[in-house]
């Protein structure tokens, strides 16, 4: 019973963060502005550079999420062991090292422990991802091979 109240809540909280994300990226031009002109004045001196980096990270953060929202739903059916999720997973590691990338652009010129750790977790998310990849594709091949012995 706890599984299943611990799978409603995390889809749950994937779909707030899919929506919320998107509302995210639709208004930070704006938010960047009002940003920089009541808290952080050096992000106006940026703007253009946080845009360029900000936007396309997040699209790739609502990418990941969305996976992880079809993965779930593979969860929810009792079937999580499927070419897909091997294929999600694969994406959801091509995407997380594209953050890491697009960061590495801020270090170049603002560097802050708080993007080094953007840029050391997303990369860390991706080799991860590509591992979990490869595990889920073992565990195919060992359910495929089952299988086939009954």
């Amino acid at each position: 019973m706890n599984q299943e109240k611990l799978i409603r809540f995390t889809s749950v909280l994937l779909e707030f963060m899919f929506y919320s994300g998107i509302l995210v990226i639709v208004t930070l031009p704006f938010s960047l502005r009002l940003l920089s002109q009541y808290s952080f004045v050096w992000i106006g001196e940026y703007y253009v550079l946080l845009l360029v980096v900000f936007m396309p990270a997040g699209v790739f953060g609502i990418l990941i999420i969305r996976n992880l929202v079809k993965m779930m739903r593979t969860v929810k059916e009792k079937n999580c062991f499927v070419i897909q999720n091997v294929a999600s997973l694969k994406r959801m590691g091509i995407y997380s090292f594209i953050i890491s990338f697009l960061f590495l652009m801020i270090i170049l010129f603002r560097p802050t422990p708080a993007t080094v750790m953007v840029i050391l977790t997303f990369f860390i998310a991706g080799l991860f991802c590509f591992v979990l990849a490869f595990v889920f594709k073992e565990a195919i091949q060992y359910k495929e091979e089952n299988e086939l012995m009954i």
